[in-house]
């Protein structure tokens, strides 16, 4: 039995690589060919369809209005939530706990319930269709999330670290800088990641506020449609596009994923 403990990861995996292979698969092939039969690798090579995401503007300001409203979400996200946190995992006030419940139940709420007030708020004051408000409606979901995630370590370093800090004559933002930030790398590494998947994937709101000149990829996907169909192989390829940003991102922070695991909130 131990021989074959690693028949079940093994089998594991293969089920989960099957649809990014098939997805792969799809995007090499015409709309033709996918529709005319079953096929585990294309008849007919080709990447046309790579060609035209890769060549026309409409496909590919696309990805890089995603990569912009996604990168400032993460980056306003991970910065409101550092103080947050560590006010969270060092002092206790009145109602800190029932503020740190009502912080997780925007996280819990759907985007759709949250859509029309956005809608109307950005329209009236001029932000409407822009990389900003995306990024900003990201983070009444995201911002909850890293908060979540960083006051789990910062909890788990000892308050003797920052008493010390101070009795050696550093002030609070060179501590927190230099000393205490250091020390949380791997949380941060975690919430970033985070962060950045969860306003990478949601479609919704990033549709909603948008039309033409932020549209993120997301959106434009559900365009693909023709007078004679869905261009099947051409979503085939955005969709297999749409990984690699989400692959580089795990590639650079995987140590940090790693340890968020096995020592912080996640």
């Amino acid at each position: 039995m131990r021989r074959l403990g690693w028949l079940i990861p093994a089998l594991y995996i293969l089920f989960l690589m099957v649809p990014i292979y098939w997805l792969l698969n799809m995007s090499f092939k015409t709309t033709n060919e996918i529709l005319g039969g079953f096929t585990l690798w294309p008849r007919n090579f080709t990447l046309a369809s790579y060609r035209e995401i890769l060549t026309n503007p409409v496909w590919y300001n696309g990805y890089i209005n995603s990569i912009i409203y996604v990168t400032v979400n993460t980056l306003i996200s991970v910065a409101a939530a550092l103080p947050a946190a560590y006010a969270f995992s060092r002092y206790r006030f009145l109602g800190d706990k029932h503020l740190f419940f009502w912080l997780l139940t925007n996280r819990m709420a759907p985007p759709a319930v949250f859509a029309l007030p956005f809608f109307q708020l950005y329209s009236a004051i001029g932000l409407f269709d822009t990389h900003i408000a995306v990024a900003l409606a990201h983070c009444l979901f995201n911002i909850p999330l890293a908060v979540w995630i960083l006051e789990g370590f910062m909890s788990g370093v000892p308050k003797e670290v920052d008493e010390t800090a101070y009795i050696d004559g550093y002030s609070f933002p060179r501590f927190f800088v230099k000393i205490f930030m250091p020390l949380i790398a791997s949380g941060i590494g975690v919430a970033a990641f985070f962060c950045f998947m969860f306003s990478w994937v949601e479609l919704l709101l990033a549709k909603t506020l948008t039309s033409v000149e932020a549209k993120p990829i997301a959106a434009i996907m559900t365009r693909t449609a023709s007078a004679s169909g869905y261009e099947l192989g051409l979503l085939a390829a955005a969709g297999a596009l749409t990984i690699v940003p989400g692959a580089v991102v795990i590639y650079f922070v995987r140590n940090y994923i790693a340890k968020g695991f096995a020592l912080g909130r996640v």
